[in-house]
């Protein structure tokens, strides 16, 4: 029965995260010097930092998310996976060599070299204030998925997966964070795949019978071609996609940091690659199961109550909970604290990063390795604590995550459009700078938050992103003239 967590299940969920935890706590002995513990010493394989970048890239909202999506609607959203390897592209040709070339930690360090430093503390300030968001919604709504599943409190659930995070990425440093990131990814996946073959095997008529179902409901629409700009068409889904992989691979500091771990261009540059080649699968996968488990209902409506079936994002621990063997549960269960995990550890690593380059260092460049080290731990003590308080304070309050998303949009548009301002039009001064980001962030601020519903939600950070180097390339060539 959902909320009694079986003794299979929980031995295996504990094994899981005393395991994690302790791997995490091992790299503590590694970390000798701060550039260890942001850069793991620049000595990592790329396969490694790879699926560290694959782990980080399936947070526990897309694991959870894309099942629901499927589950309630159709393939459309499935088309952002097809986005990945054009970033990847883009990324190995421009952003990884521009980023190993400079031997800069924080993504933001040109940015002062380009426009001042107003730029560079802008971009640092926008990234904090995401991370400190992004570390508190994962937090809550991983506890609001295991809550029925485990029986245990929300609070309990959010205060325990904090600490745990904190602890290990606070010792272990960026090394920590990617190894144990390397095993969540597998155990993510592993979970999945068990759970398909499962809901595959379950089917009264058998597998075929997922297809037929499906069919008959258009369950693999993927949003139709036509040119639409209220709905998520193929287009507009796959053109969304280009631009938030821009914004990962070229200013997402928790990706840019990852090149630097890696002991080559080259092994940066397959690292970028894999990680991309990987969530196409692994997106799939999660897509196959949310349409699986449509069609294991529809053959089966008795055993779905009506109040889960209204919420599809339910339904995916529902039907672990009910359904799958015992120890199959606990894999499940602990594959949602891996993507959660992965997600968590990477913004408190980032985050004491930028707190440590851009502000500390920054000010004070004779700083010793010591008072380096003890900036980076106390930022990501400070850190896990508040994004742990926020996830305490977003319980109950729906308004507040729906708010947090849009803020999203604004901070996330605002940091690729001064970045690709920088990047591509090469005689944007910093007037021109001021007035473009300015512009561009009003746009997507207007869109984010006005409630308008001519053009879709997708469209805040095209239309934001594309303001701020548009404008900056007129008020450029005017000035020039």
């Amino acid at each position: 029965m959902p909320g009694e967590l079986r003794s299979a299940d929980l031995l295996v969920l504990l094994v899981y995260l005393i395991g994690v935890f302790g791997m995490g706590c091992w790299f503590a002995r590694k970390q000798k010097t701060s550039r260890d513990f942001m850069a793991a010493g620049g000595n990592l394989a790329g396969w490694t930092v790879g699926l560290s970048i694959f782990g980080t890239y399936v947070s526990s909202i897309g694991f959870l998310g894309n099942t629901g999506k499927a589950f309630g609607a159709d393939w459309s959203s499935w088309v952002f996976g097809l986005s990945l390897p054009i970033g990847a592209w883009i990324a190995v040709r421009a952003f990884v060599p521009m980023y190993r070339a400079n031997g800069d930690i924080s993504a933001y360090a040109h940015l002062e070299r380009r426009f001042g430093p107003w730029a560079r503390m802008l971009a640092v300030a926008f990234y904090l204030l995401l991370q400190l968001g992004r570390i508190g919604v994962i937090l809550y709504l991983v506890a609001l998925a295991l809550a029925p599943l485990t029986g245990w409190d929300l609070r309990t659930i959010i205060v325990v997966m904090g600490v745990m995070v904190t602890i290990y990425t606070l010792l272990g440093g960026i090394e920590a964070v990617i190894w144990t990131d390397v095993v969540q990814s597998v155990v993510l996946t592993l979970g999945a795949a068990l759970c398909l073959g499962v809901l595959l095997m379950r089917m009264p008529e058998g597998p075929g019978q997922v297809w037929e179902i499906a069919q008959a409901a258009d369950k693999f629409d993927l949003g139709g071609f036509r040119l639409v700009l209220h709905e998520p068409s193929f287009w507009l889904v796959l053109v969304y996609g280009i631009f938030i992989n821009l914004q990962n691979f070229g200013v997402d500091q928790g990706f840019v940091q990852r090149y630097a771990t890696a002991r080559s261009e080259a092994a940066a540059k397959r690292s970028v690659w894999l990680g991309a080649w990987l969530f196409l699968p692994a997106s799939t996968l999660f897509f196959l199961i949310g349409t699986s488990l449509y069609a294991f209902y529809q053959a089966q409506p008795d055993l779905l109550p009506a109040d889960v079936a209204a919420e599809p994002d339910r339904v995916y621990p529902y039907f672990m909970v009910t359904q799958l063997p015992d120890g199959v549960t606990g894999v499940l269960i602990a594959a949602i604290f891996a993507a959660a995990m992965s997600s968590v550890d990477t913004s408190l690593n980032s985050s004491a990063t930028l707190v440590h380059s851009d502000f500390f260092k920054r000010l004070r460049p004779d700083m010793s390795e010591r008072q380096s080290m003890r900036v980076l731990r106390g930022a990501t003590l400070g850190w896990g604590l508040v994004g742990t308080a926020a996830a305490m304070a977003i319980i109950g309050q729906k308004s507040a995550l729906d708010a947090w998303w849009n803020l999203q949009g604004i901070f996330g548009g605002g940091l690729l459009g001064l970045f690709l301002l920088g990047l591509i039009v090469k005689k944007a001064g910093n007037p021109v700078a001021m007035v473009s980001v300015g512009l561009g962030t009003a746009v997507i601020a207007y869109l984010a938050l006005s409630g308008q519903t001519a053009l879709h939600k997708h469209f805040t950070i095209i239309l934001g992103t594309s303001t701020m180097v548009i404008v900056g390339f007129l008020l450029s060539a005017w000035r020039r003239a």
